[in-house]
């Protein structure tokens, strides 16, 4: 589940979970997302030195993008065929596409396969059923020595009080990630992060659920 998945029915909830669900909303023409970095992301990567990069949950690129202007060398990836298609168009577009590759796989059974990063990031990547710590676990295992984690996704709170019991559960808060990183991480931010966000014209305060690791030398 990713930032702004609709609410209703939980066969609706149980689609936007699994790939089908997300390349039926990525099939028509206009864009899902605006196209902005995720603002935690500018927060934390613009304090790190730029290198190589892998942004999981990557949607339409909008994070793959800036870090590729800032002069990282980004892979984006996404379980959604349809997601990487316009995610690689929107790079042509921005005149990043040499400092780009993209990965087509499932975060809930992620292995990083002898690759590793200086940032492995994800946004608003909501596995079902609880399951962001196994998922951050995974990632952990792609950052290179020294490298970072950056997971950052929604808190419950009263903003989605509306939102299906499924998607509820795949919600998160910072300090459940922490006991999932390997031994030779370190916690550099785990926080709640107030943000006041505008959608379908209603106003509402949320919180982004941020943990910054640190892989050790």
């Amino acid at each position: 589940m990713s930032e702004h998945g609709h609410h209703g029915t939980e066969d609706d909830a149980a689609r936007m979970f699994e790939p089908e669900g997300w390349d039926e909303r990525y099939s028509g023409e206009e864009k899902v997302w605006s196209g902005n970095p995720n603002p935690q992301l500018v927060a934390e990567a613009a304090r790190l030195t730029p290198g190589t990069a892998l942004d999981v949950g990557c949607g339409e690129g909008g994070d793959v993008i800036w870090l590729a202007a800032h002069g990282w060398r980004v892979t984006g990836a996404d379980f959604s065929a349809n997601g990487l298609d316009r995610a690689a168009r929107h790079a042509e577009e921005a005149g990043v596409a040499d400092r780009t590759d993209w990965w087509r796989i499932d975060a809930r059974d992620f292995a990083a396969d002898g690759r590793s990063y200086d940032l492995v990031t994800t946004h608003f990547l909501h596995p079902p059923a609880g399951g962001m710590p196994e998922v951050a676990r995974r990632l952990a295992g792609a950052v290179a020595p020294g490298g970072h984690l950056l997971v950052v996704g929604h808190a419950p709170c009263e903003a989605f009080a509306h939102h299906s019991e499924s998607k509820l559960k795949a919600m998160f808060v910072a300090k459940d990630l922490v006991p999932a990183l390997p031994d030779d991480f370190e916690a550099v931010v785990v926080e709640q992060r107030p943000r006041t966000v505008t959608r379908n014209g209603v106003t509402m305060d949320i919180e982004d659920s941020t943990l910054l690791a640190r892989r050790r030398p």
